[in-house]
């Protein structure tokens, strides 16, 4: 498939406020943006990706008829739109509203104002998980590698997966928490173990030492995935239970595939 470049994105802009959708509609063209839907509410929003599809969701946080959580459990949940990337472009700075965006895997959080360079940025990210580019390994055919994927978010395992089955892997078994994860592990063998950090049951740092303190599996690298801060408290002392990397969310294929090159053996 060709790949997208930012040329060619049609993108539908969510902005309440006439001004802030002229003003980014304005800096979308300058990035050379050619197809810009823009709509002022939810249900236009959904009107437009109904009818016309998109490459990717511009969308402020908040609407007369909703938010844009709103707005992406619309696209997330239904097949047909599920794979478009969603940017958010808001001033809000609370983590407790800003969680489910990013346990779904949007593809940028913008501030109001914000930099022309970050809209560069987050175009670029955007691209990222339109375009598939498969992970050349030297020691592994990438389509045999068998991933164990845990995550008690079905948004964020949906998300993940795609991002990980557009670099080539095939083989991914998912899990809700870390104790049906323990369960698939005595059963089956895994080459790779992408795990969630928060999740009931079994969190992701327990399942880690129990990956790595077992003899069967300690061989197997685990890589992170949390929406909390690197340095929290929580955090600091992850990388003692043995995971070998530590990935925020979203779950951005740049870093992605940086860490599997060097897991796997590029």
């Amino acid at each position: 498939m060709e790949k997208l470049s930012i040329q060619d994105l049609h993108i539908v802009l969510v902005e309440p406020s006439d001004t802030q959708r002229k003003i980014i509609t304005t800096l979308l063209l300058k990035e050379k943006v050619k197809e810009i839907d823009p709509v002022s509410t939810l249900a236009e929003a959904k009107a437009a990706i109904k009818a016309h599809g998109a490459d990717l969701i511009v969308s402020a946080m908040y609407f007369e008829d909703g938010t844009a959580n709103e707005l992406l459990r619309f696209v997330k949940e239904h097949p047909d739109h599920a794979s478009i990337p969603f940017m958010l472009i808001s001033s809000e700075n609370r983590l407790s509203k800003l969680e489910e965006l990013k346990q779904a895997g949007v593809a940028a959080i913008l501030p109001k104002p914000f930099e022309p360079l970050h809209l560069s940025r987050a175009l670029n990210a955007s691209l990222d998980l339109i375009n598939h580019d498969e992970l050349n390994l030297e020691l592994f055919d990438v389509r045999e590698v068998r991933v164990l994927l845990v995550d008690d978010s079905r948004l964020a395992r949906n998300h993940i997966r795609r991002v990980l089955e557009g670099m080539g892997l095939e083989r991914i078994r998912e899990a809700e928490n870390g104790a049906m994860a323990l369960t698939l592990i005595k059963d089956e063998s895994f080459d790779l173990v992408v795990t969630d950090y928060n999740m009931p049951e079994m969190d992701g740092r327990e399942l880690s030492e129990f990956i790595r303190f077992n003899p069967a599996t300690a061989h197997i690298p685990i890589i992170m995935v949390t929406s909390e801060s690197a340095d929290s408290a929580h955090m600091t002392n992850i990388q003692q239970t043995g995971v070998n990397a530590l990935c925020d969310k979203p779950f951005e294929p740049t870093e992605v595939r940086a860490m599997l090159a060097a897991l796997l053996g590029e």
